[in-house]
């Protein structure tokens, strides 16, 4: 490599020639060396001007120097920085790694704690399930005795006796209702909470529900000290008429258990958007931090505390259920100390209402004399005591536990037929004999009396032009379906 020092040799000179001082060379060893250390020296210079012209703009080679270990040093920096950021990363990795496998650990927790919650949820709503299917059950089993029971009070109470005897007749009737006021709101509250009570919906003039219930109470304002003033409609609605029996019955029960003095009303009021049945006292009121918390279960006005009322505070929550279920919206109007006015808005129905037959008939039970009546049930109890009311009432009876025992026994055409739905095991059910016995006898007026709650019976039994009525029979309700079934008839008759 061509040497680039810029230092004399000791005896040369390295600047430009400013003599010539070959001609001072006295050997010509001296004579080539002082040549070529003038070529080296043309060397040097353009060497120089080379690496000078090479470096940054107006710089000089100390700052190309400086320059390349100024980038040296960024790039070693930014390395050792890459390094370290290579190092976090890594870190971090392996920090999300173990969140994830904890995260995987907590969702198997909450997935298997999900599915212990579905199995029990499952198991609640099967236990709940069984509970409505005993209840309703059980509630079968109870019904035929106290059914049974009633109608043997009911008859007793249509024999002359004397006045203490009538009293304790009506304690009995007053008791047994007590109880199947009981046992109907708990399986109502059952069936309601399991889903399984679903609406019969029909047209119906509202005054085939109003006037029953008006009669059945008006009786028992009477024995309080009080009136029921009813205001009849001739409007029809559509609805399902037992469940909204169940409402009306529900206020008026208040209405009458609350009030001390004055009276109950009950009535009608057409709006525009139905019809908005009424019922209205003259009680203590409620207060307006209660008109909510009585709609709740177990929950009472405050405002009464006699000992022998036997209600479980459940008859307004159940009103409230069917109200939503049925969608027809409930109003309460309450002052305190001036009373209080409950009331349901029910969709107006398309159908004519037919001409009912007059109250006196109703009252009397004119209509069944001379009617001769079948009953079948396998239930002697139930027989004997249907047998019993409607003997009293003026109708010749003829009971049994089947279809077969019945043709055998009379010669005598039969005029209406009452069939119990749930016969003796392996026999046809009621509406299976009804529909046999009407091949045969085609205007024969059928009623169905059974514990099933089921819309879907009720449907089949409209269908095939029967009438039912659920258990426990209430004589009041029992004449007025046979009084209007009988009416009906002869109508068509005429």
């Amino acid at each position: 490599m061509a040497c680039t020092s810029t230092r004399r040799s000791p005896g040369l000179s390295l600047g430009a020639p400013t003599d010539d001082r070959s001609s001072e060379a006295s050997t010509p060893s001296e004579l080539a060396l002082a040549e070529e250390n003038a070529r080296l020296r043309k060397v040097c210079q353009a060497l120089i001007e080379r690496v000078e012209s090479s470096g940054v703009a107006g710089g000089a080679p100390y700052a190309a120097f400086e320059h390349a270990v100024l980038l040296a040093e960024q790039v070693r920096e930014r390395t050792e920085t890459l390094h370290r950021t290579l190092d976090e990363l890594s870190q971090a990795n392996e920090e999300l790694g173990q969140l994830n496998t904890k995260l995987r650990e907590e969702i198997d927790e909450r997935l298997a704690a999900e599915q212990g919650l579905r199995d029990a949820k499952a198991e609640a709503e099967a236990a709940n399930l069984s509970k409505t299917k005993f209840l309703a059950a059980v509630s079968h089993d109870l019904l035929q005795p106290l059914n049974a029971a009633r109608l043997f009070t009911s008859a007793l109470a249509e024999h002359d006796m004397p006045a203490a005897s009538q009293a304790l007749v009506g304690h009995i009737g007053r008791s047994l209702k007590d109880v199947e006021g009981l046992l109907g709101t708990l399986v109502d509250i059952s069936r309601l909470d399991a889903g399984v009570l679903k609406p019969d919906v029909a047209t119906f003039p509202v005054s085939e529900l109003l006037d029953m219930l008006a009669e059945e109470y008006r009786q028992v304002a009477v024995a309080q000290g009080l009136s029921l003033h009813y205001v009849p409609s001739s409007a029809v609605v559509h609805s399902d008429l037992q469940l909204l029996a169940r409402v009306v019955r529900n206020f008026l029960t208040n209405a009458l258990r609350y009030t001390r003095q004055g009276r109950v009303t009950l009535g009608c009021r057409r709006r525009k958007q139905g019809l908005e049945i009424v019922v209205a006292d003259t009680g203590p009121g409620i207060a307006d931090d209660q008109r909510e918390a009585i709609f709740l279960e177990f929950r009472r006005a405050n405002s009464h505390t006699d000992t022998r009322d036997r209600g479980l505070g459940l008859g307004l929550a159940i009103v409230d259920r069917i109200a939503t279920m049925l969608d027809h919206p409930l109003r309460l109007r309450s002052r305190p100390e001036q009373g209080s006015a409950f009331s349901i808005l029910v969709p107006y129905g398309k159908q004519q209402p037919h001409a009912l037959p007059p109250q006196d008939a109703i009252a009397s039970g004119a209509l069944l004399t001379g009617m001769h009546i079948w009953v079948i049930d396998d239930d002697p109890a139930i027989c004997e005591g249907m047998t019993a009311l409607l003997s009293g009432w003026g109708a010749d009876v003829s009971g049994a536990a089947s279809l077969d025992r019945l043709e055998v026994v009379n010669d005598r055409d039969v005029d209406m037929l009452i069939i119990d739905y749930h016969l003796a095991e392996g026999e046809p059910d009621g509406l299976a004999v009804a529909r046999s016995m009407r091949q045969q006898r085609p205007d024969l007026p059928v009623l169905v009396i059974t514990a099933n709650h089921d819309a879907e019976l009720k449907r089949r039994a409209r269908d095939l032009g029967f009438t039912c009525l659920l258990k426990p029979v209430k004589p009041l309700r029992l004449k007025m379906l046979l009084v209007n079934m009988l009416d009906d008839l002869q109508g068509r008759s005429d």
